[in-house]
């Protein structure tokens, strides 16, 4: 099992934790986070985008010229894609993009995208992370503290409006429960900061 030294809030160390080698120390599999990624990211489209077809758009009616004589090809309509006003011939229509992959998939790819955390010694545990009030410049004093990245995902066992509070207005630094985690998000930000609790709790969830 490795090892991780764990930290409080002041960035000073709280001791250490073992992380549970099948959920944090399996050989990363990156096509299974490609995967899941794409799936996250197809899913989050809205699907709302729509052209007309020649049949939506203004105009039709007669015949815009006569058939010969013009030295122009011939044309029955206005509403032809091949007009200036006219349809648009094979444009998008609002769809779903969703679809869905295998459970085992994701299991696999939230577990290689943990495991690279802890391989490129960007996960940092935290014993535990609490305010009195939701106020910002702690959290940043925090995250300066423990010298978190830019961006950071920041993940708790419960939910805890202080915390989601307190982060909520500093860019780059996102919020999370261990059961809305996701593969995009671990992926997305250069730090995953962690509470011990949080920390048992995946284990207790994905073993």
């Amino acid at each position: 099992m490795a090892k991780v030294t764990m930290l409080n809030m002041a960035g000073a160390e709280a001791g250490t934790i073992e992380l549970n080698d099948a959920i944090f120390g399996i050989e990363p599999n990156e096509n299974a986070v490609h995967a899941v990624v794409v799936n996250y990211l197809a899913n989050q489209r809205q699907g709302t985008q729509s052209t007309k077809t020649r049949g939506e758009v203004r105009g039709g009616g007669r015949k815009p010229f006569r058939q010969k004589g013009t030295g122009r090809h011939r044309q029955g309509s206005t509403t032809d894609p091949s007009q200036i006003g006219g349809g648009i011939a094979f444009g998008p229509k609002p769809r779903s993009y969703r679809y869905s992959v295998p459970k085992k998939l994701k299991r696999l790819a939230l577990k290689s995208a943990l495991s690279a955390k802890v391989l490129d010694n960007e996960i940092i545990v935290l014993d535990e992370l609490k305010f009195d009030a939701p106020k910002t410049k702690e959290m940043v004093k925090v995250l300066e503290n423990i010298k978190a990245g830019k961006k950071a995902l920041i993940v708790t066992a419960e939910k805890d409006e202080n915390v989601v509070r307190s982060a909520a207005n500093i860019p780059g630094v996102r919020t999370a429960l261990v059961g809305t985690m996701n593969v995009y998000e671990i992926v997305n930000h250069t730090s995953f900061i962690v509470t011990k609790e949080a920390i048992e709790k995946i284990e207790e969830v994905y073993l």
